[in-house]
């Protein structure tokens, strides 16, 4: 199966239900799956053919996911990059994925303009809300999005991809500073999706609510979820205005909610009382919600179920902890979802089904590498025991216990070695999030010379929160062993947030100027 058949198969089972949502614009299947036929032979005019890659610089849009299914459907590859990166970025990914067109809207055209000028491969940029139909600007022509949807009446020219084909080339963050694109076929994303619809039952009657950026591949899977299963996908660019993402709740009947840390924070803070009819489930990825964020939630939304769930752009998805469980491991991602194995790396490099060390995961999910770049790759994918066996290498520290429930500790390269004892920052913080008022943690290790390292947290409380740093102190010291207790507590006056979301713990620590990296005697 291919991933753009998620579509083809729901407009022909659904065509008049409403698929897409988006502001005052809706889409049946059949309306969303003609809108694709056009833009990929819009696509194919431009000389766009199987194996290209396609750049989508878009906000989260309409036009964002006609894009992702008529490159698909070219037999291209898609590569999403978030609409905040700069042109400096922008250009690097252009030329290291070759990409042949970038899909752009107009008002980021200045930066659009300048990565494009510096692309080798470049042959187009598509642009949406450009008025004009084509032009030629240093080498490349410039198309309004409106005349490649709809100035080519033809059936799109059949592609025959098959499923270890490339479909996308997602960005993530390198250990050498630039970018590595995790190559994902086909069948990696239909078997992630499958695997996720799956345990969250996901039927037509839904409908999910997507704010997270599409180039974030928590919030492209709600996509492929909601066209599996032919169900409606109400699409937001963000949730930065809480009040106004509450009021498209209720007015869709949203049943399915995936969220952030930071949005969880956010709607404790507003009455959400009308919600509790229609919302079936909302799911966390990454690490496991604060069980503080989880026993709040849990509160507004008793009828909802709420999965902690954990993954890496390298294989999307992992493992979910069934809600029944969350009472009794509340700090838990759970256990590995359907046709995925997961062992820890001890620090001798042997695997282990249980036990801490270097999570290592295999599965049908899991990327054929990083785009070009041979080291990085076999740095993480590494043979198994059994002929043919890869295995993906996650960076993330785990502790799975004997019943095969997993805890993520740490990054690697984040744990903290304090009097000799190895310290969890994501522990420490769980215990400061129990603290009310308390919306972000961000625990590092600072240098000591007797210590090794002792623990700092920075934190960021609600305007109405009275705490202070000895508050904080005692009911680490109640709740922590002492070598876990931080030394130093320090209130920041933001909690800074990655495009996807997340809590930008880095750059919420540096906000304390220099002192993080210092030990007392400096």
């Amino acid at each position: 199966m291919l991933v753009d058949a998620f579509l083809g198969h729901s407009a022909r089972r659904l065509p008049d239900k409403v698929a897409l949502v988006c502001g005052d614009r809706r889409l049946t299947y059949r309306d969303l799956d003609q809108a694709v036929d056009r833009f990929t032979s819009g696509l194919q005019a431009l000389g766009v053919s199987r194996g290209d890659r396609v750049a989508i610089y878009l906000d989260n849009s309409i036009e964002a996911v006609l894009s992702v299914f008529a490159i698909l459907r070219a037999g291209a590859v898609f590569v999403p990059i978030g609409a905040t990166v700069k042109a400096d970025k922008l250009a690097y990914i252009l030329n290291d994925s070759d990409a042949v067109v970038v899909i752009a809207d107009q008002r980021a055209s200045n930066v659009v303009f300048e990565a494009a000028r510096r692309s080798a491969h470049l042959r187009a940029v598509v642009m949406v809300g450009l008025s004009n139909g084509r032009s030629e600007s240093d080498g490349f022509s410039v198309v309004s999005y409106d005349s490649v949807l709809e100035g080519n009446s033809a059936q799109p020219k059949a592609e025959r991809p098959i499923d270890i084909d490339l479909a996308a080339l997602i960005y993530t963050s390198g250990s050498t500073g630039q970018p590595k694109g995790v190559m994902l076929t086909h069948l990696n994303m239909v078997a992630a999706a499958t695997s996720i619809g799956s345990y969250l039952e996901n039927t037509s009657d839904d409908v999910i609510l997507n704010v997270l950026p599409l180039s974030f591949d928590y919030g492209l899977y709600q996509v492929f979820l909601a066209f599996k299963a032919g169900a409606r996908l109400v699409l937001e660019p963000s949730f930065v205005y809480t009040t106004l993402l509450i009021d498209v709740l209720v007015r869709e009947g949203v049943t399915g909610l995936p969220i952030v840390p930071m949005m969880a924070v956010l709607l404790m803070k507003h009455d959400l009382s009308a919600l509790q009819g229609t919302l079936r489930y909302i799911t966390s990825t990454g690490s496991a919600l604060p069980p503080a964020h989880i026993a709040a939630l849990r509160t507004r939304f008793p009828n909802a179920r709420i999965y902690s769930m954990y993954g890496l752009t390298e294989c999307k998805r992992v493992s979910f902890l069934p809600p029944d469980d969350l009472d009794a491991r509340p700090t838990s991602v759970g256990k590995p979802m359907d046709n995925v194995e997961v062992f820890v790396a001890d620090e001798h490099g042997q695997l282990r089904e249980s036990g801490v060390g270097e999570l290592v995961i295999r599965g049908a999910n899991v990327m054929q590498g990083y785009w070009r770049a041979p080291e990085e790759t076999v740095r993480v994918l590494k043979p198994g025991k059994l002929p043919g066996q890869s295995l993906l290498y996650s960076g993330d520290l785990f502790r799975i216990d004997e019943d095969g429930y997993m805890y993520f500790l740490a990054r690697l390269d984040d744990m903290i070695k304090s009097r000799g004892q190895r310290v969890s920052p994501k522990e420490v913080e769980n215990v400061i999030y129990e603290l009310p008022g308390v919306s972000a943690v961000s625990v590092v290790g600072v240098p000591d010379p007797t210590q090794g390292h002792f623990v700092k947290a920075f934190v960021h409380v609600d305007d109405e929160a009275a705490l202070s740093e000895q508050d904080v102190l005692r009911h680490c010291a109640k709740r922590l062993e002492d070598f876990m207790v931080p030394k130093v507590i320090e209130f920041v006056s933001s909690a800074p947030t990655t495009d996807s979301g997340k809590l930008h713990r880095r750059l919420m620590a540096s906000q304390g100027g220099q002192s993080q990296l210092q030990s007392p005697s400096a």
